[in-house]
């Protein structure tokens, strides 16, 4: 049995394997899985034809020490960011993350080696951008996930004229390697002995992290153009929470969007929010959520998809059968992490009402899709509204 908390803290990208048995089943089946390496394995394009860019920046919070491990000095943290490109012609289409960060994540879930750098994204490094000025969305990782989990959800939403900016929140993330060729780990235990202590100081150190790159792309740098009245927050499992506590703390965020993740380490369950709030979940419920939902104050929806597993709103199910997951989790894991419903399918529902909340509220476009059943998506309810 999975527990919830488990479910919905841990298994970030990168947190699969804290779900897994210890014992002669999971050696079992590790040492019988294929070790062929995968052919590529291409992300969906974009839904839009229009060109994407990204590129990475590694930026320094000088005022802070690193919460997690105070001896390295100043927190440090990489980001990546997708953007709408004027062209795209003569520049490499991007890695999914670096060699030794896909091994890592090869060796974690546990996946067959080369898996993880047999995806290939649609972006190009460093095109140049659209003048702008762009809508920002921040965008957040699983615990012990990576900036690249939803790569494919970045993309969509660059295509269609969103600067998105994806955080590996340092010591959190599963690996994290900076320009100078240093890989960090995370120091974050898979069970830590005080859940809620632990949760508290990772959300803290998020939310901290989301502000400072929040500041540093509308006021400290120059190359892309900000909208400072348009900007939002999501993010998968932790990275859901962390969303909302950064709209709490934080007027600049005005619209929040959490993807399938319990409101750990926050007040927000028993404060609400004052802003838009979009809850799209693989479970039906949670107590979290339950809380949640007698003291919104604001707009908030929750869209229960049938199928989903915990991990469907990611990249990941695209490199499942090529990768052997199924070969390396007993199945009942297997079926709370990936569910039953197609990759592409998970990538398509997932991309579309991310994109017609943000649409909605940030751009005032109509969103009929966030208000009721929809034909083009039979497999999401609406579970709770307000408006």
């Amino acid at each position: 049995m999975i527990r919830r908390r488990s479910l919905l803290a841990l298994a970030g990208l990168g947190g699969a394997a804290a779900l897994l048995p210890t014992g002669p089943a999971q050696a079992s089946q590790t040492n019988t899985a294929q070790t062929a390496r995968p052919r590529a394995i291409d992300l969906p394009a974009p839904t839009t034809g229009r060109p994407v860019g990204t590129t990475t920046l590694h930026l320094v919070d000088r005022d802070r020490p690193d919460p997690f491990v105070p001896a390295a000095g100043p927190r440090e943290l990489m980001v990546q960011l997708w953007y709408p490109a004027r062209a795209t012609a003569g520049r490499p289409r991007a890695p999914y993350t670096t060699p030794r960060v896909a091994a890592a994540i090869d060796q974690r879930l546990p996946l067959d080696p080369g898996t993880i750098a047999a995806v290939r994204p649609t972006a190009r490094t460093d095109a140049p951008a659209l003048p702008g000025p762009l809508p920002l969305l921040l965008l957040g990782h699983g615990r012990t996930g990576l900036r690249s989990n939803c790569t494919a959800l970045a993309e969509e939403l660059a295509a269609h004229g969103y600067l998105v900016a994806s955080v590996d929140h340092t010591y959190d993330a599963l690996a994290v390697e900076f320009p100078d060729g240093r890989l960090v780990r995370t120091v974050l235990e898979d069970e830590p002995a005080d859940w809620e202590a632990s949760e508290r100081r990772e959300i803290a150190a998020r939310v901290a992290d989301l502000r400072f790159v929040t500041t540093e792309l509308t006021e400290r740098q120059d190359r892309f153009r900000v909208d400072g009245g348009r900007i939002g927050a999501l993010g998968h499992s932790m990275g859901g929470s962390a969303a909302a506590e950064a709209m709490r703390q934080d007027e600049r965020f005005r619209i929040g969007l959490n993807l399938d993740g319990g409101l750990f380490g926050s007040p927000v369950p028993d404060l609400g929010l004052d802003r838009p709030f979009l809850l799209l979940t693989s479970l039906a419920d949670h107590e979290t959520w339950q809380r949640w939902r007698s003291h919104q104050h604001a707009w908030g929806r929750q869209l229960h998809t049938f199928g989903a597993g915990h991990l469907s709103f990611t990249d990941l199910p695209h490199a499942t059968l090529p990768g052997n997951l199924p070969g390396h989790l007993p199945a009942d894991t297997y079926a709370a992490l990936l569910g039953t419903i197609a990759p592409a399918r998970a990538t398509a529902l997932t991309r579309a009402y991310t994109r017609a909340f943000a649409d909605h509220f940030l751009r005032g476009r109509p969103a009929p899709l966030l208000d009721g059943p929809s034909p083009r998506f039979p497999e999401v309810e609406l579970r709770w509204s307000r408006d």
